[in-house]
């Protein structure tokens, strides 16, 4: 005698987030974007790197905050995240003003004040050599 025994589709159950944890968890990735943002575009100022340097030491920032992210949750990162790339993607143009605002204030105070600093000396010093000389 034969039995049937019917099975139900494997269908995976869709998951249930909390709307006040996804929440939070936004808000702390948001201040942790916008805080190596700052640090990280403060980093180049101080570095002096110009152009497209500048752009690509945003870009692996980026993605070494991610890479922190991903080794932070581990293999469980659908109990806190609903989305991979969105971690990734979210507010990466709001994060890209502030560290191109901390990059050229930073690049500002080291380098270019520097440098009128030293051209002033450059002045002052001939103005003195000029006035011995009369």
């Amino acid at each position: 005698m034969t039995t049937v025994v019917k099975t139900k589709d494997l269908k995976p159950e869709p998951a249930a987030y909390s709307e006040a944890a996804l929440r939070n968890n936004g808000a702390v990735i948001e201040y942790c974007r916008t805080s190596m943002a700052a640090l990280s575009g403060s980093t180049a100022g101080v570095l002096g790197l110009t152009s497209l340097y500048g752009f690509a030491f945003y870009i692996v920032s980026v993605v070494v905050l991610y890479i922190m992210f991903m080794v932070k949750t581990g293999p469980n990162w659908r109990k806190y995240h609903i989305s991979r790339q969105a971690l990734l993607t979210n507010s990466f143009f709001a994060s890209l003003c502030t560290y191109v605002l901390f990059w050229t204030f930073i690049y500002g105070m080291v380098h270019v004040r520097k440098r009128s600093m030293c051209m002033a000396c450059v002045c002052s010093a001939r103005t003195e050599q000029q006035h011995t000389m009369q």
